[in-house]
């Protein structure tokens, strides 16, 4: 046997600092400052749109897309008066219900944005309620890319919320999703 000492083992209080490897550059390379972002602010309160969209003046928007049940809307706005078209129709042509009516409308009212961008829909799948549901989220989430300050108060009035409930699928041996067939024990 060897009268070779082994060194002591660490206690367990003490452990070596470690640190992330996402943090630390790659070995080699010269470090670069980071730039930092400023702030983009309204030009004159939140109801003004901060910047125009990429593009030629008028021509561009900005995009939102949403979705509820089988409905898929596709949402444009640019800055503008307040014009409403739903697949080339007025909103209050093409949602009959006035709860439809109201609910697109809830959006704009959040951020006071009402009589100030023009919206363009495309529309399709689903039903009314359905199809309601998805234009509500995609002019929220337009209306989030167009200005960030409106963010915290579409938030709050859950309009950038996905609805992921759908209809569940008939099940085999069965009358429905959940209906089983009557039952005779003779």
């Amino acid at each position: 046997m060897s009268d070779v000492p082994t060194p002591p083992a660490p206690e367990p209080s003490e452990s070596p600092a470690v640190t992330p490897k996402a943090s630390l550059p790659p070995k080699g390379t010269p470090e670069v400052p980071r730039a930092t972002a400023t702030p983009i602010e309204p030009k004159s309160g939140p109801d003004i749109l901060p910047r125009e969209p990429a593009g030629p003046p008028g021509k561009s928007y900005f995009w939102g897309t949403g979705r509820r049940k089988r409905a898929v809307a596709r949402v444009r706005i640019r800055p503008g008066d307040g014009a409403f078209k739903i697949n080339g129709r007025e909103v209050d042509e093409y949602f009959r219900l006035d709860k439809d009516r109201q609910a697109v409308a809830k959006p704009l009212e959040a951020t006071g944005a009402h009589r100030k961008v023009d919206i363009f829909v495309n529309l399709h799948g689903g039903g009314t309620t359905g199809q309601a549901g998805a234009v509500v989220l995609g002019i929220a989430r337009a209306l989030k890319t167009c200005n960030p300050d409106y963010e915290p108060m579409l938030r709050e009035g859950r309009f950038l919320t996905r609805d992921a409930r759908k209809v569940e699928r008939k099940k085999y041996g069965q009358r429905g999703a959940r209906r089983r067939f009557q039952f005779s024990k003779r």
